[in-house]
C-alpha cells in the first residue's frame, strides 16, 4: 500500500494510460482508488436523510465555512472541534465517520477538513486538483460535476482553454459528456500528485447553485502531523 509520503513525490513522466471511475453501494469500493487505472471511486450511499434537517438549519443560520487540520487524535475528539456540535450531532457523526475512513484508508497522521456552505459555484471551470487524493461529499444541493477521461482535451484545461467558460473552450465534445455525483455520494478523486497519476487527475468542477439555494460540501485532504495540509495556497480554492 502506498503511503501518503510516497504519493506526494511523482517518479514518472510517462504518458498515463486509460483511467476509469468505479461506483458501488458498498463502502469497500473506496479501496479501488489504489488501482492504477482508477482515478475516482464513489460510494453511492443514500443521502444522509437524518442529517438533512441539520444541514438546512446550519445554512439558514448563515454558516459559511469551517476549516481545520486535524491529527488522528483530534479526529477521535471531533465533537470538540466542530462548531455547535450539540446542535448538529448527526452531521458531526457523519463527518467523523468519513474522516476516520479517509485517514485509515491512506494511513494518514493528519486530515485537512473543510465544510463549506455555498450560494454560487466557487470553481465553475473544469480543473484538476494537484493533491494526491481528495474526498468530496455534498450534503445539500447538486453534487460535483466531472468528465470521463476519454471526453477531455487536457490541452484546454485552465489557461489552455483561452476562454472564460467551459462552454466555449472545446474542452469536451458536448454538454452531455458532463457527469454529476448525487447528494450523499462519497467520492475519492485522485489528483495529479498521486504517484503515477500525473496527467490523469480527475477533471471536475463545481455545479451551478440555483438562486436562493445553498450547497453544503465536505472535503477531506491529506495533511501532515504538523498540521500542514497537502494543498498549496493556490490549491485551497480547488473543488467546491
Amino acid at each position: 500500500m502506498k503511503t501518503a509520503l510516497q504519493m506526494e513525490t511523482p517518479s514518472t513522466t510517462t504518458e498515463p494510460g486509460p483511467r476509469r471511475a468505479v461506483f458501488d453501494s458498498a463502502p469497500e469500493i473506496l479501496t479501488e482508488i489504489y488501482q492504477n487505472d482508477v482515478n475516482m471511486a464513489v460510494w453511492q450511499r443514500p443521502s444522509p436523510g437524518s442529517a438533512i434537517p441539520e444541514t438546512q438549519l446550519l445554512t439558514e443560520k448563515g454558516f459559511g465555512n469551517y476549516r481545520s487540520t486535524l491529527s488522528v487524535t483530534d479526529l477521535h475528539n471531533l465533537e470538540r472541534k466542530l462548531p455547535n456540535h450539540a446542535v448538529y450531532a448527526m452531521l458531526s457523526a457523519d463527518i467523523l465517520l468519513l474522516a476516520d475512513m479517509f485517514s485509515c484508508l491512506f494511513e494518514l497522521q493528519g486530515v485537512g477538513l473543510r465544510i463549506t456552505a455555498l450560494t454560487q459555484a466557487m470553481c465553475p471551470k473544469f480543473h484538476v486538483d494537484r493533491v494526491p487524493c481528495r474526498l468530496i461529499t455534498t450534503y445539500m444541493g447538486t453534487g460535483t460535476q466531472w468528465l470521463p477521461q476519454h471526453c477531455v482535451d487536457r490541452s484546454r484545461l485552465g489557461p489552455g482553454s483561452g476562454k472564460p467558460n467551459d462552454a466555449e473552450s472545446r474542452l469536451h465534445p458536448s454538454a452531455q459528456a458532463t457527469q454529476t455525483l448525487a447528494p450523499g455520494d462519497v467520492a475519492l478523486l485522485k489528483g495529479e500528485s498521486w504517484e503515477g497519476n500525473e496527467g490523469a487527475g480527475l477533471v471536475h468542477r463545481s455545479p451551478t447553485v440555483e438562486p436562493n439555494r445553498h450547497r453544503l460540501l465536505l472535503t477531506l485532504d491529506f495533511a501532515s502531523p504538523s498540521g500542514q495540509s497537502s494543498r498549496t495556497r493556490d490549491q485551497s480554492r480547488a473543488e467546491r
